[in-house]
């Protein structure tokens, strides 16, 4: 019996089936087990197969998506008075409806106000429905394809496709700074190809209306501004406190 235990086992191995394996061993160790019947143990084995393969591709979604704060959840958003946040808005986001349409989001708001918890909080949400995300500050990512832009290999045309075909794009520290027209050329590169195909969510501390001057005004901000700003829902984050100041961290 041992003998055929050990075989069925190394084939459900050699299968990929870790999680039938588990329950299997668990019900041979189990005498509970021995009084149901075929279909009900096999359909605990199912069972426990299929929670284990969707748990492991929401890790392996959360992972590649690069999230700074991979424990962000809509849950533990907090609905403070003065942070003028509507719970059923933001219940409705986490839905992914809006990734569905293709749509995009800005955040906008302070610093410290919490936008890059709640963008990766939607982020998380997107991973759960098995959409695949990507986070990233946009200093950072503007850096990185200039690089790229260089080298003589592939890497930036890589770089685009992987960032074109992904779900849900999440560009924190939107238009922090000024950006050089050449990397206002990058950024359009980014938004024509995603436009009206996948959602982005932009977190900025500015209003829309003052992104063209930091976009260097002209037809290259025209053009960017026209593939975000009229596909977008606006969410305003406000707060007298700083969420950082709540939570006592200093820097």
């Amino acid at each position: 019996k041992r003998t055929m235990n050990e075989q069925t086992i190394s084939k459900m191995i050699s299968m990929k089936l870790s999680g039938m394996v588990e329950g299997y061993q668990h019900q041979e160790s189990s005498p509970e087990f021995k009084k149901m019947s075929f279909e009900e143990r096999f359909q605990l084995l199912i069972d426990h197969e299929y929670d284990r393969r969707k748990s492991n591709t929401l890790k392996r979604l959360i992972k590649s998506a690069n999230f700074q704060d991979s424990q962000a959840c809509i849950e533990d958003i907090e609905y403070h008075e003065d942070r003028k946040l509507e719970k059923m808005r933001i219940l409705e986001l986490s839905s992914c409806n809006y990734v569905r349409q293709t749509n995009n989001i800005i955040i906008k708001g302070p610093t410290g106000a919490g936008k890059s918890y709640i963008a990766q909080a939607f982020g998380i949400s997107a991973c759960r429905q098995h959409h695949t995300v990507k986070y990233v500050r946009l200093p950072e990512l503007l850096d990185e394809l200039m690089v790229e832009q260089y080298r003589n290999d592939d890497s930036y045309r890589k770089s685009i496709k992987k960032i074109s075909k992904v779900d849900l794009l999440i560009l924190d520290e939107w238009l922090l700074i000024d950006i050089s027209p050449e990397q206002a050329a990058l950024v359009l590169e980014i938004v024509e190809m995603r436009y009206k195909l996948k959602s982005t969510i932009f977190c900025s501390q500015i209003d829309p209306q003052g992104w063209p001057q930091k976009l260097g005004n002209g037809t290259v901000a025209e053009a960017i501004m026209d593939r975000i700003v009229h596909n977008s829902i606006q969410l305003l984050i406000d707060g007298e406190i700083s969420m950082r100041e709540r939570h006592g961290i200093r820097n």
